[in-house]
């Protein structure tokens, strides 16, 4: 396949296929192309287009059977064609491009021979695809509106050339796996277990809550739920691995329930399972099988304001100290929503204390007196809110130490 010189190959060949029409074959924009007032041809390559035909697959011969290689880069390449006539007389500009618009016909397809030695390492004439030169009818709305780029240049005589395809290899390696010499233990072939698979559809939380927080009891909705084989993984993108629960018992052939851990029973909880979203799978291990796994859910961990400090303040700028569980990484993206503001934080300390409380400081700027209707605080950590209200009465409320009182 061809170098990405291939295009200069293209329009340095058209240029030396029009070299017995005029004393001048140039390759410039028409604005600037003009010089002196001889006959002359300018070739202008306007604008390149993907060949989508090309896009998906790499060419034949450059790959075998189980082996992956990179599709090549396939450009359309579009031209206009200006003829000037001697003095600028249209008679002569005429005579010129009937001329170059034959010579063009007589050669439909360039052939390696047009091609070899035009420019150096551009390798077009060894492509698989020909090269074709094909009209391309630009009405006259397209041909304005393309002179009239051109700063002002006075209208020539024009006409419009298609040349496809130019195939660019692609730099990228390809990958070439050895071939297979056995295939599972003992060269056995693939396992095969017969029985639906466990398969997820959802998540439903505690009082109906928008997301999951640590000590939450969290329930999965699917099909094929009660194995007794089944774990169910969590992955987040700030473990390096995952996390395994093993689920209640009793569970139905809809419905599986698991109990995410407390910090109550481990104090370094907070270091261990980061908020943000995670990716729920389910893991079967069944004896004398390999495990497979479920498709995946994403679920929400919300992080848990501990600390509000102070929870009255006067109107103006406020500045806010919070502790929250769990604990907060550099990685992650962290914002305060007071009320219906967004507040990014000025500092956040975790220290190397994996039972340590994340402090975050922001400032509130202008803050109003709401002296009756305290400001609601939700903590966003990677997308996920903390969760300011109490869904296990009847009516949900807002908890009194996630607000704060502008006087």
């Amino acid at each position: 396949m061809s170098s990405p010189a291939a295009l200069a190959t293209v329009t340095a060949t058209l240029q030396h296929l029009l070299s017995d029409v005029a004393t001048s074959v140039t390759t410039q924009s028409p604005g600037t192309a003009r010089s002196g007032t001889g006959e002359q041809i300018n070739i202008f390559l306007y604008s390149t287009y993907h060949n989508t035909a090309f896009s998906n697959s790499p060419m034949p011969g450059e790959t075998r059977n189980g082996e992956h290689a990179h599709p090549p880069l396939p450009l359309i390449l579009k031209y206009l064609i200006t003829a000037y006539g001697a003095n600028d007389d249209d008679i002569s500009g005429q005579q010129l491009m009937g001329q170059a618009m034959s010579i063009l016909h007589d050669h439909p397809l360039l052939n390696p021979a047009d091609i070899d030695g035009i420019t150096p390492d551009s390798n077009l004439q060894h492509q698989v695809e020909r090269v074709r030169i094909t009209p391309d009818i630009l009405s006259l709305d397209d041909m304005s509106k393309l002179w009239s780029s051109f700063q002002s240049a006075e209208y020539r005589l024009s006409t419009g050339y298609e040349v496809s395809v130019v195939l660019i290899e692609s730099t990228r390696p390809s990958r070439t796996p050895l071939p297979v010499l056995r295939r599972g233990t003992n060269d056995r072939g693939p396992v095969v277990i017969a029985g639906p698979s466990p398969s997820l559809s959802s998540l439903r939380f505690l009082n109906q809550k928008p997301s999951a927080e640590l000590g939450d009891t969290v329930t999965l909705l699917g099909t094929q739920l009660s194995s007794d084989d089944t774990i169910v993984r969590f992955q987040h993108p700030q473990l390096n691995n995952p996390i395994d629960i093993r689920p209640e018992v009793n569970n139905s052939n809809t419905e599986m329930t698991l109990q995410l851990p407390a910090p109550a029973d481990d104090a370094a909880l907070g270091s261990q399972w980061p908020a943000g979203f995670y990716t729920l799978s389910l893991v079967t291990q069944r004896p004398g099988a390999p495990a497979w796994s479920s498709n995946s859910v994403a679920m929400p961990l919300s992080p848990n304001i501990q600390t509000i400090n102070p929870i009255t303040a006067p109107a103006g700028n406020v500045v806010l100290t919070i502790e929250c569980l769990p604990q907060i990484t550099a990685e992650q993206r962290v914002a305060l929503l007071f009320n219906d503001r967004t507040i990014t934080p000025d500092a956040i300390v975790t220290p190397a204390d994996p039972t340590a409380l994340t402090t975050l400081t922001f400032t509130i700027r202008d803050a109003v007196a709401r002296p009756a209707a305290p400001y609601v605080l939700r903590l966003r950590v990677d997308g996920v809110d903390s969760i300011p209200v109490d869904f296990s009465g009847t009516t949900p409320q807002f908890i009194a130490s996630q607000q704060v009182t502008i006087t």
